[in-house]
């Protein structure tokens, strides 16, 4: 069964998603986080965003969680609020 890392962030401005994005999109997935796909979700107005990252296994997820968790603030997109594990129970694009 997949799993999900959703994670909340405050202080999240427009600049620092822009830079996480190319980030992302220019380096690839990282080894050490071996997550399958990766959503972030931001709400400018109230500087806050959300990010999914799905991973196929339990111990996929255990892996990228211990990475994730030693991440320094500063390479984060903000302050970090709640970070939760769920069992994903249906996903489906389009």
């Amino acid at each position: 069964m997949p799993f999900a890392r959703v994670v909340s962030f405050d202080d999240v401005s427009a600049d620092r998603v822009a830079r996480l994005r190319e980030d992302i999109e220019g380096d690839g997935p990282s080894d050490e986080v071996p997550a399958t796909e990766v959503i972030v979700l931001h709400d400018p107005d109230s500087d806050r965003a959300l990010v999914v990252l799905f991973f196929e296994t339990a111990e996929d997820y255990e892996r990228g969680d211990s990475v994730l968790d030693a991440m320094p603030a500063a390479e984060t997109p903000g302050r970090r609020t709640s970070v939760t594990r769920y069992e994903v129970a249906l996903r489906r694009s389009a």
